[in-house]
């Protein structure tokens, strides 16, 4: 069976940057997979759809609040990775994040379980909005999101 494909279509301060679409390593992480693919359709009555690109506290998982790293198999390995982001060991929600660099010294801490397959140049569009801290210059809204 084939990895699934979701897709985020991606404004700032309202104008539309384009559409970045995501396989999901379902083959190597199903469980975090899945998590992501349901937050995508908002299937579970919640999802990305809305959200904001930032540094924040995150929200849940399709599984509850927190769930546990499922394994660290797949690596950092340069632009379009599609990571977890987390407050330590086994702590995965909803925050994720998209490389735009090679970050090796984020394997065996974060959870890989996918990459970017289109709109790579999106990612690098929403990078020039982003800062050290975390703040985007302008609103970077994920309007809408789903399954391929």
């Amino acid at each position: 069976m084939a990895n699934p494909k979701v897709f985020f279509d991606v404004s700032a301060n309202g104008e539309p940057l384009g559409k970045i679409v995501m396989e999901l390593r379902k083959d190597v992480v199903p469980k975090t997979a899945e998590n992501f693919r349901a937050l995508c359709t908002g299937e579970k009555g919640y999802g990305f759809q809305g959200s904001s690109f930032h540094r924040g506290t995150g929200g849940k998982s399709i599984y509850g609040e927190k769930f546990a790293d499922e394994n660290f198999q797949l690596k950092h390995t340069g632009p379009g990775i599609l990571s977890m982001a987390n407050a330590g060991p086994n702590t995965n929600g909803s925050q994720f994040f998209l490389c735009t660099a090679t970050t090796g010294w984020l394997d065996g801490k974060h959870v890989v379980f996918g990459k970017v397959v289109e709109g790579l140049d999106v990612v690098k569009n929403v990078e020039k909005y982003g800062s050290d801290s975390g703040k985007t210059s302008k609103k970077i809204v994920i309007v809408a999101s789903g399954e391929c």
